[in-house]
């Protein structure tokens, strides 16, 4: 029996990976855009040697880019020292990791580290179980993942539809609507569960005062208050946490659960339950558990992300590029609406060639993301430079074209 590897005299290049990628891999996801083996910053190169500017960062994953030497180096002396041991032990970096978050965070509390953001979501699924209670009141158009728990708290019903029935007394409200969370949470509610920003739909905001309201609300009926900042935490709006962001959040909001994931280790696999105050002794010994979770190769390069953030105050620089990027992207009339902070932004097409405009903009040597038919979502590297923002600048108004006049000749 023979096997593959990209040493091989087997099919490469990127339609050689595409073939051999259909069969071997399930389709979940659909046939990959293409295939890419190399990346610097926020720039990667495909099989055929194409490069692209990333603004896209693995969905909100790649905080510091493609091969940051400080991330290099940390998973390095890592992988040289310690990879993985069981959670019968303690390691340095799983403490100091958690210390470090809830510091950032500025409360007390209790961390428990998984592999995901679905992980993160599927054990503060189960905390809230620990209240006593059992109904969940979560945002339409949210995302909190694919594992059955997850899903369940995902109000898409393409998503939704395959697997139900899914885990029940889950209840969906509109987003940004506080009335209407307000007559829906009441004192069998467990938990309300809201993305301070909702990335998968777009890149919503809601109003200032949502989240303020949403604690006031939560707070009232004996409920927690669970914010899914997998998307939008590690300094992706320009703060540690979208909830602790000025221009997002009109007060100060203290919750109850926070998920993370995606940025936090710059790519590799990372989730996190951080459980506020009294929330964060829910758990007993036995009620969960994970074999990976907060392993020493996924704290170190956490760890290292967190580090230079703070080292090259990537806070600061992520609101200054975002706010060029925006003014970029909302250049053009085609664009009808911008929304977001830092790196986070959405934008809305004055007809629906979102997809159209991903493949022009990959043909233009761009990579995008189109989250719905109108929307495009950008959620490039912390690092992203000014070279990266004037390369679009220069091509944005030709893409545009390019997607617009696909339509016309359909």
């Amino acid at each position: 029996m023979s096997t593959h590897t990209e040493h091989d005299a087997g099919p490469t290049g990127t339609n050689g990976w595409q073939e051999r990628y259909t069969g071997a891999l399930m389709n979940t996801f659909g046939p990959p855009k293409t295939t890419l083996v190399s990346g610097s910053g926020a720039r990667v190169v495909d099989a055929d040697g194409k490069e692209y500017v990333d603004f896209l960062g693995g969905i909100a994953v790649n905080t510091l880019g493609h091969a940051h030497p400080a991330l290099v180096k940390a998973v390095g002396d890592q992988v040289a020292t310690l990879v993985h041991v069981s959670n019968f032990f303690a390691t340095p970096g799983q403490v100091a990791l958690a210390e470090k978050l809830l510091a950032l965070l500025g409360t007390e509390g209790r961390v428990f580290f998984a592999n995901s953001g679905a992980e993160a979501n599927e054990a503060a699924f189960k905390l809230t179980r620990r209240t006593g209670r059992t109904k969940v009141v979560v945002a339409e158009g949210g995302f909190h993942g694919r594992t059955m728990g997850a899903l369940a708290l995902t109000s898409k019903e393409a998503y939704r539809a395959p697997f139900e029935p899914l885990p029940g007394d889950v209840v969906f409200v509109p987003y940004g609507d506080a009335a209407a969370l307000e007559a829906a949470v009441d004192t069998d509610t467990a938990a309300v569960l809201l993305e301070p920003v909702q990335g998968e739909a777009g890149v919503v905001v809601p109003p200032k005062d949502y989240l303020v309201r949403a604690q006031e609300i939560a707070r009232s009926a004996g409920a927690l208050l669970w914010l899914d900042e997998v998307q939008t935490g590690v300094g992706r709006t320009g703060a540690w946490f979208a909830h602790q962001n000025p221009a997002l959040v009109d007060g100060t909001v203290v919750p109850d659960i926070v998920t993370l994931a995606k940025g936090l280790a710059g790519g590799v696999p990372v989730g996190v339950c951080i459980a506020t105050g009294g929330s964060g002794k829910l758990f007993d010994p036995g009620n969960h558990g994970t074999t990976f979770g907060g392993n020493p190769l996924a704290a170190a390069a956490a760890l290292a992300v967190i580090a230079t953030i703070e080292s090259d105050d990537l806070l600061a620089r992520t609101r200054e590029i975002g706010a060029r990027l925006r003014e970029v992207v909302g250049s053009d009339a085609r664009v009808t609406e911008v929304r977001g902070e830092g790196l986070l932004i959405g934008i809305d097409l004055s007809e629906p060639l979102a997809a159209e405009t991903v493949a022009a903009a990959q043909d233009a040597g761009f990579i995008l993301n189109a989250p719905t038919p109108h929307r495009l979502r950008f959620a490039p590297p912390l690092v992203l430079t000014d070279a990266d923002v004037d390369a679009l600048a220069s091509a944005w108004a030709q893409v545009l074209d390019t997607a617009y006049t696909s339509r016309a000749d359909a």
